[in-house]
């Protein structure tokens, strides 16, 4: 299942907004453990499509990497985004509310390839994650501690595949 993270950081340009959609390095609690993203984990992301959304919604696409109408770089703080607003409902909806400052923030889902995480007792560092799609979260991202779903974690280097569930957190940068 995918995964999802919440962090805030917009600002407008035009019709365009720009921002963080994940940094690095910066802790969040999980439910009862903690999360960093190292350096590097959406590196290999970057080659695929990539969409961006509103609320994680699939059906208000705002772009898309393949189209050129998103654009995602890492650089030393994290996931960098520059987003050019579609004249459509959810785009102008976006638009205004970031003119306004009254956006709650960005977020992410991914999954996570095997591997591409490692466990030092109850801390969770993500070093290569399957990018699929960033949103603009029009309301709260959820606050550390809130669960929308349960997640397992199943302890051992050996581990099948983690069963995901959808979790939102906002991470304060």
């Amino acid at each position: 299942m995918i995964e999802r993270r919440s962090f805030n950081e917009i600002r407008t340009v035009g019709r365009r907004i720009e921002g963080y959609a994940a940094t690095f390095n910066s802790e969040a609690r999980i439910g009862k453990f903690v999360e960093k993203i190292a350096p590097g984990a959406f590196r290999e992301a970057l080659a695929g499509d990539v969409l961006a959304m509103l609320d994680h919604d699939p059906g208000k696409v705002l772009g898309r990497t393949r189209s050129g109408t998103l654009r995602l770089t890492e650089d030393s703080r994290g996931l960098a985004f520059s987003l050019d607003l579609p004249d459509t409902q959810p785009g102008r909806d976006v638009l205004a509310l970031a003119e306004r400052g009254d956006l709650g923030g960005m977020s992410f889902g991914f999954t996570v390839p095997q591997g591409g995480e490692s466990w030092q007792g109850e801390q969770r560092t993500l070093r290569n994650v399957s990018l699929k799609e960033i949103s603009v979260v029009s309301a709260w991202p959820a606050y550390p501690d809130t669960e929308i779903a349960l997640r397992a974690r199943q302890n051992g280097a050996d581990a099948e595949r983690r069963r995901r569930a959808l979790i939102l957190a906002r991470v304060n940068a």
